[in-house]
């Protein structure tokens, strides 16, 4: 089943996307350095991770206990 069909795992992909995202920008600036076109989507990603860090590490903790337990 495709992820875009079960909710858990759309959830999955994109906290997966963000935190990816979020990483390579710290380490890797320059790749993320276009805001616009294709790069543009997962710089905006990125720039989610920064801001809302907190709450996207309580998603991926959530998300990681659900996927063991459940």
């Amino acid at each position: 089943m495709s992820a875009l069909f079960n909710f858990h795992s759309f959830v999955t992909v994109v906290l997966l996307l963000i935190c990816t995202c979020t990483f390579l920008k710290m380490h890797f600036p320059s790749i993320l350095v276009r805001r616009t076109g294709f790069r543009g989507f997962f710089w905006k990603a990125a720039r989610i991770g920064e801001r809302l860090s907190p709450w996207v590490a309580i998603g991926c903790s959530v998300m990681g206990i659900s996927i063991i337990f459940y």
